[in-house]
């Protein structure tokens, strides 16, 4: 493979052909900010964050979108470049509530980590203001536009990843929005084509688009999180439990090896099983009409006799087993084996369509 060699703020590096400025400079460990920006989806070059100063090129150009060449001297801290930031952040900052105190995403907000990082407050820009209402009208997702930043990225996961394209960019200008078809709210399925995945809550750099299940639980920097993998299939998606006093509030994407950031509905949102009050802990069996706690010796010594007694009395094809999908793929397939070469029936079934 063709190589080229550059150099970013003294500093050279030899990367492939068709590499980009922002990719060279993340391989000599230079930070460039972004927010329209993410390595799984196509590169708008939008938001204008991540400019650098290449000598020779007429205007300061978008590190995401520009191939690196070789010979290219780059400078991303240059005066220049740092007061373009400034500016575009400044702008942001003048259409944005200054709520950050009481922000959901406070401490994992993309637009007031740069903030901080580059010395702004709210009010270098006056002028008019979204007054969007807030979305809260489905159990999944709350939906505050007035936090978005039109980076585009729920849109691109949605379209790219997801592939629902539930919702786009409507308008132009001032007036743009992120929305579903005909300006309906996600709750309205048959409209917005929305499966709830949560997907584009996984991108979004600001408190635009929530987890509603979290909200009010704890701050970001309370929330220890533990990996795991998902009960619900087969599949083995990797995500993040996110727990606060021994307690999981929700889950949240992370980067898997099967599923990258993405998750489902029931793995993103579907957690609530956990810590439910029905949940049980010890098999019941049934004594005098009512269920009462059991060692797994007895409880397993009680069903084979009784399947036993059931298949001697009225044969195998009037029992019907039915397993169930948090289980792992090796345990369903066990099941199936009890089922068919064990039992003797075809009756079996399991609970992935619910």
């Amino acid at each position: 493979m063709a190589e080229v060699t550059l150099t970013i703020d003294g500093i050279q590096v030899t990367v492939p052909k068709d590499t980009t400025v922002l990719d060279a400079a993340e391989k000599v460990g230079i930070s460039i900010p972004t927010l329209c920006y993410d390595p799984e989806l196509s590169k708008p070059g939008a938001c204008r964050i991540c400019v650098v100063e290449i000598p020779g090129m007429r205007n300061l150009p978008a590190s995401c979108v520009t191939e690196a060449t070789e010979g290219m001297v780059v400078h991303t801290a240059s005066p220049a470049v740092i007061k373009a930031r400034k500016t575009n952040l400044e702008l942001l900052l003048s259409n944005h509530p200054d709520d950050c105190l009481t922000c959901h995403k406070n401490g994992e907000c993309r637009l007031q980590q740069y903030a901080y990082d580059y010395d702004l407050r709210f009010g270098a820009f006056a002028g008019e203001r979204h007054q969007y209402p807030i979305e809260d009208d489905n159990p999944f997702i709350v939906r505050d536009l007035n936090k978005c930043i039109m980076c585009g990225k729920c849109v691109r996961m949605c379209d790219e990843i997801q592939g629902n394209n539930a919702i786009s960019v409507a308008y132009r200008g001032f007036e743009a929005k992120v929305t579903p078809a005909m300006e309906k709210p996600l709750s309205e399925t048959e409209t917005s084509n929305c499966v709830f995945c949560g997907n584009c809550v996984a991108v979004c750099p600001t408190g635009a688009l929530t987890e509603k299940q979290m909200l009010g639980k704890g701050r970001r920097w309370e929330v220890k999180k533990v990996r795991t993998t998902c009960p619900y299939c087969g599949v083995g998606c990797t995500l993040d439990l996110n727990v606060i006093n021994g307690r999981v509030i929700g889950a949240t994407s992370t980067d898997g090896e099967v599923n990258g950031r993405a998750l489902c509905v029931k793995g993103r949102f579907g957690t609530g099983f956990i810590h439910h009050p029905d949940r049980l802990k010890t098999p019941l069996i049934k004594k005098n009409g009512e269920f009462v706690e059991a060692t797994w010796e007895e409880a397993i010594s009680l069903v084979a006799d009784k399947l036993g007694g059931l298949k001697e009395r009225y044969g195998p094809d009037a029992i019907g087993v039915l397993s169930s999908a948090r289980c792992t793929n090796e345990e369903n397939y066990l099941m199936s084996k009890l089922s068919r070469a064990v039992i003797g029936t075809n009756n079996i079934d399991h609970c992935a369509r619910l």
